[in-house]
């Protein structure tokens, strides 16, 4: 089989093709034809050589979380699945030993990790993590799901955002937060956003952002808000300097959930504000296999549809790259090996 492989880590131009055996199932396996595979910021940063989980001696290195595809052959124990059916992976790898897998939610599991592995033409997964998909979910809309979408929709969860509540998204143009915003609107909510193009927030009001704030400068950004309202929840991908305009959009006993670090790793936060205020900073990762099987619930009923900015074939998986890494993208990048 063919397989889009990071072969240097260096950038879009590190992705080569490359053949390779096709898996077979062990006993609690599935192996699936790869229909359709999302590409995301996490996948970027292995390829510039931004994560510390991949170096030179893992090379060749084949990426991708958000599968969707037809199971091809099940392993000996496997009853979930069959051969034929239409699904989608959840990506997170768990012990099923810790305190943590007994009680929930998985992803609080201490041994935490992502699969990799769906930039291919088959992929070898376990099959106790794949979610069926009902015949009106389309796969490259399905693989648009498991990270960006289920890790907004966790961090809605655990903000506890719902009708009438406004939802402040810094950097709206991002997968998670263009997933934000349009779980936001689903469950009823108000949503505000930032980004540094007047065409990325057009495309984004096109999918249901309320107020678009078009700057990237905390003190205009606050003035902004401010004139909108006063946040109830932000949910921040961003980290870096985001992370007090965040506490300072929040109204008393405001939530903030972050899941990322694009702005940076590192925050200065005012403490007093933080407590004299009752504001909450949660941290998130992901989400849960039960997060996935609901999103394909709601888009199978047409609360929402994923957006999908543009397709790419196997060949092509570097150009994908190359057009996250320009960051002139609304909505997720999938390639269809």
């Amino acid at each position: 089989m063919r397989a889009a492989a990071f072969s240097e880590l260096t950038g879009p131009e590190g992705v080569s093709i490359i053949d390779q055996p096709t898996p077979d199932p062990d006993r609690r396996e599935a192996v699936v034809d790869v229909k359709a595979c999302a590409i995301n910021r996490h996948d970027l940063w292995i390829l510039r050589g931004d994560s510390a989980m991949v170096d030179a001696d893992d090379l060749p290195f084949v990426t991708g979380l958000d599968v969707a595809g037809t199971v091809a052959a099940v392993g000996e124990d496997v009853t979930a699945v069959e051969p034929g059916d239409r699904v989608v992976l959840c990506p997170n790898e768990t012990c099923g030993t810790c305190r943590y897998c007994r009680e929930g939610p998985e992803n609080l599991c201490e041994n935490f990790s992502l699969y990799h592995g769906g930039l291919a033409e088959s992929a070898r997964v376990r099959a106790d993590r794949l979610v069926e998909l009902p015949d009106g979910v389309g796969m490259v809309e399905a693989a648009a799901l498991p990270t960006a979408y289920v890790t907004a929709f966790h961090m809605l969860r655990r903000v506890d955002a719902g009708p009438g509540d406004l939802v402040f998204i810094p950097g709206v143009t991002g997968g998670v937060g263009v997933a934000g915003v349009q779980l936001a609107t689903a469950l009823g909510a108000t949503t505000v956003g930032t980004s540094s193009s007047r065409t990325k927030l057009d495309r984004v009001e096109s999918l249901g952002l309320d107020h678009a704030i078009e700057s990237t400068d905390p003190d205009e950004i606050r003035e902004a808000v401010d004139e909108i309202g006063t946040a109830d929840a932000v949910l921040n991908h961003l980290g870096g300097e985001y992370t007090q305009v965040g506490l300072d959009v929040l109204e008393r006993g405001g939530r903030m959930a972050i899941c990322g670090r694009t702005a940076g790793g590192t925050s200065e936060i005012d403490v007093p504000d933080l407590f004299l205020g009752h504001k909450r900073i949660i941290g998130s990762t992901m989400g849960t296999q039960g997060d996935l099987e609901r999103l394909v619930g709601l888009v199978a009923d047409g609360a929402f549809t994923p957006a999908v900015e543009e397709t790419f074939s196997l060949e092509e998986t570097g150009d994908a790259f190359a057009a996250m890494a320009d960051r002139e993208s609304v909505g997720k990048l999938v390639v269809t090996p």
